[in-house]
């Protein structure tokens, strides 16, 4: 999550870049209080090196099914999923499949429950009129290309986090998918555990290649050669998993074992809490303006690497869909 190029040999999942997830935000509707924003972004215009650019359009893959999970008890398994699939690509035109699940449908990996919306017009030019949901809404849904909010000093954190006052990403673009639903629909209790993923159907299986729920996780801990497999496990068994790893590498940052270990667990299992009575800014939610670029660093450190300096992206909209048009 916030990475752009998750996978081994700063890749792409499954050497495409419209299977990358990019970024995950949470956040109270700055329209309605009642209301939260849910947004996944992928397939961004940013490639890695050596790849001096993009490879692929800007439509979502066919065969891409793109999940946003919202865990309700604490146990980091979904109880609830908005499942999103795509049409093909044609002569700029594309569309888009929403569905709503609860309880056991909503740990299908495959979509299941109800269809909130069916071969929805996906946005490419610049228009964001949302789709409208009544049952069990209201629910407004956008899906689309619009500008990358992530602002991050690549480049400074290649070279030993001497911060270069470049944004790497000004001027992007991703394919979006927003969601503001009633908040009430994500579970009685006030906190909730949200995570994304993208996986793709081949030979008749779907196979999960990208997900995350903290943001700039996976491409600042885990070993190039083990990026793949983390992104295909769940975080129910995140802990299992991590945490004797991700301490280690905490206490090279400096902590004491004690605080590795109580540090690694603030991102595991690596899914987003987001507490609707508490004020939104990660690591509560996460809104579009959050500098979680530095805060990895700081937070990988012990407070060590200064913030980067870098403000966000002033393209941004004070209404839904929240994300500024696309950059030419």
């Amino acid at each position: 999550m916030s990475n752009h190029f998750s996978a081994d040999n700063l890749g792409f999942p499954g050497d495409d870049r419209r299977f990358e997830l990019t970024d995950l935000y949470v956040f109270t509707s700055q329209e309605d209080p009642g209301k939260t924003v849910l947004i996944i972004d992928s397939n961004p215009t940013t490639a890695p090196p050596p790849i001096p650019a993009p490879t692929t359009g800007p439509e979502f893959h066919p065969d891409a099914v793109h999940r946003i999970n919202i865990d309700t008890d604490g146990d980091a398994v979904a109880d609830i999923a908005f499942t999103f699939t795509f049409s093909g690509y044609e002569n700029g035109r594309q569309t888009v499949t929403a569905w709503y699940a609860t309880g056991a449908e909503a740990r299908r990996p495959e979509p299941a429950g109800r269809v909130l919306a069916e071969s929805i017009q996906v946005s490419f030019d610049g228009a964001d009129q949302p789709v409208l949901v009544d049952d069990p809404g209201p629910i407004r849904l956008f899906a689309g290309l619009r500008s990358d909010p992530f602002f991050a000093d690549v480049e400074g954190a290649l070279h030993g986090m001497e911060w270069t006052g470049h944004d790497d990403f000004a001027g992007n673009n991703v394919d979006c998918i927003v969601l503001e639903v009633p908040t009430d629909l994500l579970g009685p209790g006030p906190v909730v555990g949200v995570w994304a993923s993208i996986s793709r159907r081949r030979d008749g299986k779907l196979e999960q290649l990208d997900r995350g729920g903290n943001p700039t996780i996976n491409p600042f801990i885990n070993p190039d050669g083990q990026k793949d497999l983390y992104n295909s496990r769940q975080p129910a068994d995140d802990v299992t998993n991590y945490l004797g790893p991700w301490s280690q590498m905490l206490e090279k940052g400096g902590y004491s074992p004690k605080e590795a270990k109580e540090t690694a667990m603030q991102v595991l299992p690596d899914v987003l809490v987001y507490d609707r009575t508490k004020p939104v800014a990660y690591p509560n939610g996460r809104k579009l303006v959050d500098d979680v670029f530095s805060y990895r660093f700081g937070w990988l450190t012990h407070g060590k690497v200064p913030p980067t300096g870098l403000q966000p992206h002033d393209d941004m909209l004070p209404r839904f869909p929240y994300l500024g048009p696309p950059n030419p």
